[in-house]
């Protein structure tokens, strides 16, 4: 059973390999929707709207109080290069994905799903193997070109998330120079223990350009694959190990 539905402004594509356990593909997408009503920064009446309109912190839900909480981690852990907060607005738009679908996994596994496939907007998280009892094989994409695939991974139990300007604009900023733009990168996806790792550094990695890449290979858990303006990849000391046929 494999479902695409338009939720928090971007295709959510949710697979599952067991057809009588088809029914639970309902919980995860009414999981997203309710995740997009809450920290949508295009909704007037989402939680994350009100807060920047003057919601006080002690009126926060506990899953926007544990955002919170992580995204202040993940700046720290990244040096502040993630950084939630832009002209004066807060939007966690670059961990919620990731934790949102990390999440919609969780909800599987409760379920007692084994084996699926959870992709929102290009971030992946997989279990268990396919319809033909395999790994789960991903595509990424060329930023340059969206109908080729330049690399080709498998990945079981693990979760990619790759961030760029070549679908969205610039939308990822430097928070150490705000004025300028993050030039010489066009896509870093990162391989991660699951999609909320791989999403929450994937944006921290590209906000700091070209050494990005760098910091991935000496974050333990992942694996990274950059494309800089020159179309040159460079790539961590692990990631081949992922790649099919070094493809």
């Amino acid at each position: 059973m494999k479902q695409t539905k338009i939720i928090m402004g971007m295709p959510i594509t949710v697979e599952i390999v067991d057809d009588s356990r088809a029914r639970v593909i309902d919980d995860v997408f009414n999981y997203f929707v309710n995740v997009d009503k809450k920290f949508s920064t295009y909704k007037p009446a989402s939680e994350i709207t009100k807060i920047n309109h003057g919601l006080p912190a002690d009126q926060w839900s506990k899953e926007m109080r544990q955002v919170m909480d992580l995204c202040e981690q993940t700046k720290k852990l990244s040096n502040g290069y993630f950084d939630i907060v832009h002209n004066g607005k807060i939007d966690p738009s670059g961990l919620v994905k990731g934790w949102a679908i990390n999440n919609a996994a969780k909800l599987l596994l409760d379920k007692g799903v084994a084996d699926f496939y959870i992709e929102a907007g290009g971030d992946i998280q997989v279990h268990g193997t396919n319809a033909d009892k395999a790994q789960w094989v991903i595509g990424i994409r060329s930023p340059f070109n969206l109908k080729e695939i330049i690399k080709v991974i498998t990945l079981n139990g693990k979760g990619i998330a790759t961030s760029g300007t070549y679908i969205r604009g610039q939308h990822i900023y430097n928070p150490h120079n705000r004025s300028s733009r993050v030039d010489g990168v066009k896509s870093l996806s990162v391989i991660g223990s699951n999609v909320y790792e791989a999403d929450r550094y994937a944006t921290a990695a590209f906000a700091m350009g070209k050494n990005g890449i760098a910091f991935i290979e000496s974050v333990a858990g992942l694996e990274g694959y950059m494309v800089d303006s020159n179309k040159i990849a460079t790539y961590t000391s692990g990631f081949n190990r992922y790649v099919v046929n070094n493809a």
